[in-house]
């Protein structure tokens, strides 16, 4: 039995209809996702002007970029924060990482050297890595059978709503130049101290609490069915989260850089990329999702079709305003049907309750580290033509889209315990 401060689905008591309190409980793990994207799309957005005012290179810009929230310092924290999650409880690690979040967020809004800049970024991607395995093991542990994949579609809701937010106050505030970038950031502090202090009102997992008591060795994630699953994970996000990370960080970028637009252009559209990948998670991903195992194929496959084009239009069409939208529009319908909603859905349903979030956290942090190598190299790559970039991209979501669509397993409506009953028995 769970203990009595402990909250959630526990094993053997699915229910099909989600409560209040879980919308709620959901609501506050998923401002994981919102910080997370948020600083990722902030630091975006205010690239350019902390590259003139700091006096950074290409190669400093590419830099910073890797080593922040959408890459190699969230890495890290995914790595640690979810084998600690795991191990001493979602409680512990959701309930104080974003003090650190602050703080590394108040650096940046702060930075009047590259030190401080350099500095608060990794410290972000560090608590924001260690914030998001936690929280979404969470999510998924107290989600009845049939509203798993609706619970976890609001985390990534949440993810998109952060930019969106983000971006809006950028459009805003452009006119004040770094000041306005200061400003974005200071918000997300703001944010965070607000999560933190509702979040304090959270109890345990009880799914984690009734299964701490079994020994399970990390080793054990690296054979069997959790190996393959491991695998299939990894590959669908690690491919995708090259062009989204990409996306996410340099579309305003690029567009600039480029002469496609100015920096108000480049965060206009970004935005809009973001508000339509809301939409399609609110109205496609979310209602049918738990639906069956067909309808989650066919969203996939279609969600793959549609980002492939997305990249590929740069291919053969110039690199206009025009098809600037035409990507962002494809791109943001697509990834919340083939992308990182169904990868955290199935992160939460192919992992025993004690390898879940370690197992999560893994995925994450090789994802990230290896899109922070690529970044690294993105703004060099992306400061003549947008051509090498794009064909590159496409690849990678080709990639994900097949291995996705092709040995997807089926877990829909089935309880966790009924999953991890099945696959050990495979």
């Amino acid at each position: 039995m769970a203990a009595p401060d402990a909250v959630g689905v526990e094993p053997g008591g699915d229910e099909s209809t989600i409560t209040k309190q879980q919308w709620r409980w959901s609501v506050l793990a998923a401002m994981a996702s919102y910080l997370d994207a948020g600083s990722i799309v902030a630091l975006g957005a205010g690239l350019t002007l902390f590259q003139a005012e700091l006096g950074l290179s290409s190669v400093g810009v590419g830099a910073l970029a890797a080593i922040g929230p959408n890459a190699i310092g969230c890495a890290i924290g995914a790595f640690v924060g979810g084998r600690l999650g795991d191990k001493l409880g979602r409680k512990r690690i959701y309930k104080w990482d974003l003090l650190v979040y602050a703080l590394g967020i108040l650096l940046i809004a702060f930075a009047v050297d590259p030190v401080m800049l350099f500095a608060g970024t990794f410290i972000v991607g560090v608590a924001v890595g260690a914030d998001v395995p936690t929280s979404l093991a969470l999510v998924g542990e107290f989600a009845p059978a049939k509203g798993r994949g609706k619970l976890i579609g609001l985390t990534q809701v949440a993810w998109s709503l952060g930019p969106v937010v983000v971006l809006v106050l950028a459009l805003v505030l452009s006119p004040l130049g770094l000041l306005g970038t200061r400003i974005v950031f200071i918000h997300l502090a703001l944010v965070a101290l607000v999560t933190w202090a509702l979040r304090r009102g959270m109890v345990e997992s009880a799914r984690w609490t009734a299964a701490r008591e079994r020994t399970v060795r990390l080793a054990e994630l690296f054979r069997g069915p959790n190996l393959r699953a491991l695998a299939w994970t990894a590959s669908i996000y690690t491919f995708w989260g090259l062009a989204a990370g990409t996306a996410g960080i340099f579309t305003p970028y690029v567009i600039e850089t480029l002469g496609a637009g100015t920096q108000a252009a480049g965060i206009a559209l970004s935005c809009v990329g973001f508000v339509i990948g809301i939409a399609s998670c609110v109205f496609v991903f979310m209602p049918y999702n738990d639906r069956s195992y067909r309808t989650r194929r066919i969203m996939w496959g279609v969600g793959a079709l549609l980002q492939i084009t997305a990249y590929a239009l740069y291919l053969v069409l110039p690199f206009t305003v025009p098809v600037v939208i035409a990507n962002i529009v494809l791109f943001g319908i697509g990834s919340s049907l083939a992308g990182e909603p169904t990868y955290k859905v199935f992160s939460q349903e192919l992992f025993p309750t004690m390898l879940r979030g370690t197992a999560q956290g893994f995925t994450f942090g090789v994802a990230r580290t290896l899109l922070g190598v690529w970044s690294f190299f993105v703004p060099v790559l992306a400061a003549v033509e947008i051509g090498p970039v794009a064909l590159l991209l496409t690849a990678f979501l080709l990639i994900s889209g097949v291995i996705g669509f092709f040995w997807m397993p089926d877990t829909v409506g089935k309880s966790l315990e009924q999953i991890e009953a099945e696959r050990a028995a495979a």
